[in-house]
């Protein structure tokens, strides 16, 4: 066995393959470094985790790539794109402009031998390890910045709760941080994705693969090497993290030694969501934002694929500019940056740059729509009468609409639910979806992180989970403690608050809002939206993120009548933040360059 440890030039750079990094445990991570030609003292831009730092992007995920690849050649420009890998950044972009990139595989994955936990405390140990370690090398300025997607972006709020030394700023680009409400059980029901995510993405690559694996386009080598060992041994070098997940039904210590503390985040950050990405990511870029101790923060919100925005030339300029000013310490304008930019939906996958204050946006007019039985219609003022609505309670449910509206309406937000729910036996899920019509009732749909027929938005809650945390919870964003069961009595009628992830969408004269109360996940009824070569499933609305495992939905309580109880001075309503048309006014700081389909437009 032996490790590749060599330096050569490549495309203008310095690449030093496989170099060791040593825990304090002992055990030795690998990583890659990419370092401009000319010696002296650099920022570094860190990445740490499992997909394998020598498997290319198109090589584990062919679809994602041909679909970046045909739709945004601005990507593919200025790069050889021979060291492209999924969800960190490309060198070739970043090593000209005076950084130094270093990737690493973490426990258990890639390069890197031990034992494979996702996001536990000894991986979080390791990734500050490697941020000190990459702080007080030669080629290093003591500066260390953190960026990537997904994976790449949750494990940064894990280590800059431990503030190490050198960590200087985060950039945090669709990073989940809630590991049981975001991940695992959404609203308490338990969300299928991570076990195939994990059999897909990780397995895959993990340690001890070797000849077995991916040979590596890079450089030769085995991405999953240098070792192959066999089956067993591989086994019982990973934990079952469907078995672990699915066996934390509540929100117990497992996920809470997982959660970062937002009063230790204190770096700068830069916090980037996507309007499509529920229920997995976009809730933790917007409560990082929200929770997080930094006086130095930023909201950026966007739209189109999960992966795409952070290699265009939209999201690296963005990049550039944060990691410039807290690394470099460029003048550059950031300092002038407001601090939430979104790229604001219009139906038809356009977007128009906004630039806000604060979030959720100070001029937000909270507006309650209560639902009536009369026509299944959402009004602004509730029925009077007492009436109810039921349905099978695994079935489509029930939807309420609004009239045609009035006027050009925009909805930008987190959005609540508030609903008087009694079920035929001793629990119940809700599936909320909310929704937007045409004039002739076709739905208003996007590109969403992953499924191309994503909602406006998507809220759940098992009713048996109901109980709510009284110092988080706020008028617009119920937060549920999930820590214990609460039966329902069969027939007897219970306040149930619901939390919808943030969203947003400008709707047209017209047409029409909807609430859509389920049983179980929504179904886009235009029909499949394909697959990508890494996931499991067809994509029919939800993309990866199904709740439909029977172990945690067995008929004989989930499987029964579900009753919504409207009117007669019970509150049942769906709470939008509708934002009021303003004049345009000059920005104050420098524009970033507009997303696909995006114009500019800034917001007083």
């Amino acid at each position: 066995m032996s490790y590749r440890e060599v330096s050569e030039i490549r495309d203008g750079m310095r690449i030093d393959w496989d170099m060791p990094i040593e825990m304090d445990d002992g055990l030795v991570l690998r990583c890659d470094i990419f370092r401009p030609l000319k010696k002296g003292r650099y920022p570094v831009i860190l990445s740490h985790g499992p997909y394998g730092k020598w498997l290319h992007f198109e090589d584990g995920y062919k679809t994602a790539w041909k679909r970046m690849e045909e739709k945004q050649p601005d990507v593919m420009a200025g790069s050889s794109n021979k060291y492209q890998s999924w969800e960190v950044c490309d060198p070739e972009k970043w090593v000209p402009d005076g950084y130094v990139v270093v990737r690493v595989d973490s426990r258990g994955c890639g390069r890197s031998p031990g034992y494979v936990e996702h996001w536990s405390p000894r991986e979080t140990r390791d990734f500050a390890n490697c941020v000190e370690w990459c702080g007080v090398q030669p080629w290093s300025n003591g500066k260390v910045g953190l960026s990537g997607i997904s994976y790449y972006a949750i494990n940064q709020w894990q280590v800059a709760s431990l503030q190490p030394k050198h960590l200087a700023a985060i950039c945090v680009w669709e990073g989940f941080a809630d590991f049981y409400r975001e991940l695992s059980h959404n609203g308490g029901i338990y969300n299928t994705f991570a076990q195939n995510w994990y059999d897909m993405q990780v397995k895959t690559v993990q340690y001890g693969l070797g000849h077995k694996g991916h040979r590596s386009r890079m450089n030769g080598d085995w991405v999953s090497g240098p070792e192959t060992l066999t089956e067993e041994e591989m086994g019982a070098n990973r934990y079952d993290m469907g078995k672990v997940l699915f066996g934390h039904p509540f929100d117990d210590d497992y996920y809470k030694a997982m959660a970062p503390d937002w009063s230790k985040v204190k770096v700068p950050m830069l916090s980037a969501a996507n309007w499509g990405g529920q229920p997995l990511h976009p809730r933790g870029n917007y409560e990082g934002f929200f929770r997080a101790a930094s006086k130095q923060k930023w909201l950026e919100v966007h739209g189109i694929e999960h992966w795409t925005h952070y290699y265009t030339d939209y999201g690296v300029d963005l990049q550039r500019r944060f990691f410039g000013y807290f690394l470099k310490g460029e003048k550059n304008g950031w300092d002038k940056q407001p601090k939430v930019q979104l790229n604001v939906r219009h139906p038809g996958e356009r977007f128009v740059i906004r630039h806000e204050d604060a979030w959720p946006l100070p001029s937000t007019q909270w507006t309650k729509f209560h639902l009536t039985a009369d026509g299944h219609r959402l009004e602004t003022s509730p029925d009077k009468n007492a009436s109810k609505v039921t349905f099978d309670a695994l079935s489509d449910g029930a939807t309420f609409l609004t009239e045609p509206l009035a006027e050009e309406t925009e909805i930008t937000g987190p959005v609540a639910a508030k609903l008087q729910v009694s079920s035929s036996t001793e629990d119940a899920d809700l599936f909320l979806v909310l929704r937007v019509f045409s004039p002739d009732m076709k739905e208003v749909t996007f590109q969403g992180a992953l499924d191309p027929h994503t909602p406006i938005g998507q809220g759940w809650l098992r009713a048996s989970h109901r109980k709510l945390d009284k110092k988080l919870t706020l008028p617009f964003r119920p937060y549920h403690t999930h820590d214990e069961k609460q039966p329902l009595k069969a027939g007897e009628v219970y306040e149930l608050d619901i939390e919808i992830v943030p969203t947003c969408i400008v709707v047209p004269k017209g047409y029409r809002v909807a609430l859509s109360v389920r049983g179980c996940d929504y179904v886009y009824p235009g029909g499949s939206g394909g697959k990508l070569s890494n996931m499991k499933n067809e994509f029919t609305g939800n993309g990866p993120f199904l709740h439909n495992d029977p172990r945690d939905r067995p008929i004989s309580i989930y499987g029964g009548k579900t009753t919504l109880h409207l009117g007669g001075g019970r509150d049942n309503f769906v709470l939008l933040p509708i934002i009021p048309p303003r004049k345009a006014a000059p920005a104050k700081a420098k524009a970033a360059k507009p997303a696909r389909g995006a114009t500019k437009k800034k917001r007083r």
